[in-house]
């Protein structure tokens, strides 16, 4: 029997993949974060399915249930919010999985900061503008970053920085942003994005701590910062520019 990491997506219970709703319609576990993983997700799971919220196991008490199902003979789908490749602690139960001999396979799902980046109706990778994301957090509350991974260090080339698990700490993003992105550097934060109850806020680091203490926002939300949220008047993509020389289309042919 196999344990399935699944992506659950940003919370919309329309935006999995059909992959996931498979699994998730015919798995007899199901394991799931309460505080993250939508009724919508969990609405698909087959009648009489065992399904255990894991908002108050530690990663212990979850590696157990995964690897007890799977000798019972059971499927198991152990549902992440988002996508798992990002912040999602698959790789620390992957490895408790391995020494135990325990199958697994893991499905990706639709990560919130695309989600949040869809609401914008922007994109985070812009012709002239930026084309590099850094995905990151802070440390407050939770595991150390590595050295050189602090705010910082990561803002000095001013690329387009997604941040995860860090609203509560607002006020310490701004101060460490601000040395390399200035006051006018445009940020949005969207709170539970894809979902009915999503919060949109739109600033620069001058004004958008005020704007998400006003708002109330403690949790669930992503915060972009750079100049791709406000860019106009850029470039287009060489992709799809009449000067690219494509196979079978050079001049004389």
């Amino acid at each position: 029997m196999t344990v399935h990491f699944v992506g659950a997506g940003p919370g919309a219970g329309d935006l999995i993949t059909v992959r996931a709703q498979r699994l998730i319609a015919t798995a007899p576990v199901c394991l799931y974060a309460g505080s993250l993983v939508p009724s919508e997700v969990l609405a698909d799971c087959p009648a009489g399915a065992r399904l255990v919220d894991t908002a108050d196991l530690t990663l212990d008490q979850i590696v157990a249930e995964l690897v007890a199902e799977h000798r019972r003979g059971n499927d198991v789908v152990r549902l992440h919010s988002g996508d798992p490749s990002v912040f999602s602690a698959v790789a620390e139960q992957a490895r408790r999985l391995d020494a135990e001999g325990v199958p697994y396979e893991i499905v990706p799902g639709v990560p919130a900061f695309a989600a949040a980046a869809a609401t914008l109706g922007r994109e985070l990778t812009v012709p002239g503008v930026g084309q590099t994301v850094v995905l990151t957090r802070i440390s407050a509350r939770a595991t150390a970053m590595p050295p050189g991974e602090d705010l910082a260090s990561l803002g000095r080339t001013r690329s387009t920085m997604v941040l995860h698990l860090a609203v509560q700490r607002i006020d310490q993003v701004v101060e460490e942003l601000l040395p390399n992105y200035g006051p006018d550097c445009p940020v949005a934060v969207v709170a539970y994005a894809s979902r009915p109850d999503e919060v949109v806020l739109r600033g620069t680091l001058a004004t958008i701590a005020a704007q998400v203490h006003e708002a109330g926002v403690r949790r669930t939300a992503v915060i972009i910062v750079g100049e791709v949220l406000t860019a106009e008047g850029f470039p287009d993509s060489h992709l799809y520019s009449k000067a690219r020389v494509r196979p079978g289309h050079q001049s004389g042919r």
